[in-house]
């Protein structure tokens, strides 16, 4: 496919990625078909078949050996995430043809993990106990629902997770590991209200955001503490100082999943989230950009992450995001760079680890 990087040589370390695709879902019909045609997609001034044929670049480039899809095809009784995902890449011809999903979104948009399984064995394998219908206190399975008190007046709320975290089982190059996908609850308000709704739905918002986040640590100290191999990527809706209200509440909930309140030994460690944090102000990575409409202009954002335990970050893995402007190899090859532009909102993030 023209605007490809050339392929890394086949001794490579694995890379892994993470991609929010916005919209994914609308450019298939209810059999899993692609919709390959010049109506307009949910993205602004962009065919389906335009998205689509960006979104294939991407990946292609990339070259991953998994990638954690977030914003996918929908699940539901008449639509399957896989189905959708391995008829995508047949359509392209790509290395990353075997789609694994884990519990239904009550949204539309799914997490799932796209893979070549000439090189990952990857099976969703959740943890936690299901919770009953009132909820749990812990962690208990993310299908379920916890119950945490978010406003510290001493009574529990009933908290779910509108998109489950995927957990899976895998195996690369002879080593097991466990992935974790995210996409964590959007703590920004739709539509039009007063500032007074504003501030109370994004005060809101971001409880339920942060109580998410801490459900998901308790699952990555489990693991932490089972000795496992653990990598956490994703889109969380969040970063060091990203809003003004993270003051009200002291911390993000990337920091919580980082653990940096905890053991140096349960850190999860991701250099773009270290350097969000020694910089507030200044030069700071981003992974997403966003037209502001009462602006006029754009807005980006650190976003999408991929954490690693100690045992990982001490192997010296590669990060890397693919942003249109910022990486100059992307800036080289024009057809990706304007790919990039056309499949998402969000720009992939790449790991590149030796496992041997």
């Amino acid at each position: 496919m023209t605007g490809a990087m050339p392929p890394r040589p086949r001794t490579r370390p694995l890379r892994l990625a993470s991609y929010n695709i916005e919209w994914f879902n609308a450019l298939f019909n209810d059999r899993g078909r692609l919709l390959e045609d010049q109506e307009l997609s949910a993205r602004y001034q962009i065919t389906r078949a335009d998205q689509l044929g960006a979104i294939a670049i991407v990946l292609t480039a990339m070259d991953a050996d998994g990638v954690m899809i977030v914003e996918g095809p929908d699940q539901g009784s008449k639509r399957s995430t896989i189905k959708a995902l391995e008829s995508f890449a047949r359509h392209f011809e790509l290395r990353t043809r075997k789609a694994v999903h884990g519990f239904a979104s009550d949204t539309e948009q799914e997490i799932a993990f796209l893979y070549d399984p000439d090189r990952i064995t990857a099976t969703h394998a959740p943890l936690g106990d299901p919770a009953p219908s009132a909820g749990a206190p812990g962690a208990p399975r993310f299908d379920t629902s916890l119950r945490a008190d978010l406003d510290m007046d001493g009574v529990t709320e009933q908290i779910r997770f509108s998109k489950p975290p995927l957990e899976l089982a895998v195996t690369a190059d002879g080593k097991p590991l466990r992935l974790i996908g995210v996409h964590a609850k959007s703590k920004a308000p739709h539509g039009q209200m007063s500032q007074a709704q504003f501030i109370r739905i994004s005060i809101e918002n971001r409880r339920k955001q942060l109580a998410e986040c801490q459900w998901l640590r308790r699952r990555i100290d489990a693991h932490l503490e089972a000795g496992d191999s653990l990598i956490v990527l994703g889109d969380f809706n969040d970063g060091p100082g990203l809003d003004e209200y993270e003051k009200l509440f002291g911390h993000s909930g990337v920091e919580i999943v980082l653990g940096l309140d905890g053991l140096p030994e349960h850190h999860l460690h991701d250099p773009h989230a270290s350097m969000a944090l020694c910089q507030r102000t200044g030069i700071a990575p981003t992974t997403a950009r966003f037209w502001m409409v009462p602006q006029k202009r754009y807005f980006e954002a650190l976003l999408d992450f991929i954490m690693v335990s100690p045992d990982l970050a001490a192997r010296n893995p590669d990060w890397r995001i693919w942003h249109p402007f910022n990486d100059p190899g992307v800036m080289a090859v024009p057809e990706l760079r304007d790919a990039l532009l056309t499949a998402s909102d969000h720009f992939p993030v790449t790991l590149d680890i030796d496992l041997g």
